[in-house]
């Protein structure tokens, strides 16, 4: 678990795409591993804990000095742009919560959702704002005010379009934010890693299965009614 608060942009220092991976069975696999520059994350750190790396939460498989090593499944390329990346890019670095801390921005698991697309950015007074398109069945998690994590980054949602085939939402960045992560770089037609607040996916799952609880009560009464008729 991951508050969301970056605690420092680290470097890409060399992407591999090995076939010679040794699996459980001892047999060789294919797949992709990352090496990353960090500092504050690292600290503390030991083989098999969790970092986040621009919202995704991976596995430290290997530390040398400030650089370790995580390796990124096949779902991990499909629902992020972490395979776009190239040695030299930066990325937000957060280290897992620890138990009893402080939380300064919201339950983030690392497991990002999908990604958007940034349409638009601009500057209002000393806030930096920009506008994201998302498929819509990630956007139906995003409200008003509610929680997102961008790239990582706990943010909080301005404004949302929830039109079909236009669906887009927007948050801000405040002067000191402006600084400590990534998605300031980032320019129009850029991605980013996107998760929704996980409260509302839960929510969603229980008002479904008592609905469907419900549905299924009705139909049996109305079965006995029509028997009794």
């Amino acid at each position: 678990m991951f508050t969301g608060i970056v605690e420092e942009m680290g470097t890409v220092m060399a992407v591999h795409d090995r076939d010679d991976m040794t699996l459980w069975d001892g047999s060789k696999g294919k797949g992709t591993e990352m090496d990353i520059q960090g500092d504050i994350v690292l600290q503390g750190a030991y083989l098999g804990c969790s970092i986040c790396v621009s919202g995704v939460c991976l596995t430290a498989s290997e530390l040398n000095g400030n650089v370790f090593k995580v390796g990124i499944s096949p779902e991990t390329l499909r629902r992020t742009y972490l395979g776009q990346l190239k040695a030299g890019h930066k990325v937000n670095l957060e280290r897992a919560s620890e138990i009893g801390g402080r939380n300064s921005g919201h339950f983030v698991q690392g497991h990002v959702d999908g990604t958007g697309t940034i349409v638009d950015k601009w500057i209002d007074g000393d806030s930096l704002y920009f506008k994201v398109k998302t498929a819509a069945d990630l956007l139906k998690y995003i409200v008003t005010k509610g929680f997102i994590a961008v790239d990582g980054t706990s943010l909080t949602v301005c404004d949302v379009n929830s039109t079909l085939g236009q669906e887009w939402f927007t948050f801000m960045l405040v002067e000191y934010t402006q600084k400590k992560i990534i998605v300031t770089s980032k320019n129009v037609g850029d991605l980013v890693n996107l998760e929704v607040d996980v409260l509302g996916k839960y929510m969603e799952n229980v008002i479904s299965s008592r609905m469907n609880a419900l549905e299924k009560r009705i139909l049996e009464l109305e079965a006995k009614v029509s028997k009794i008729k």
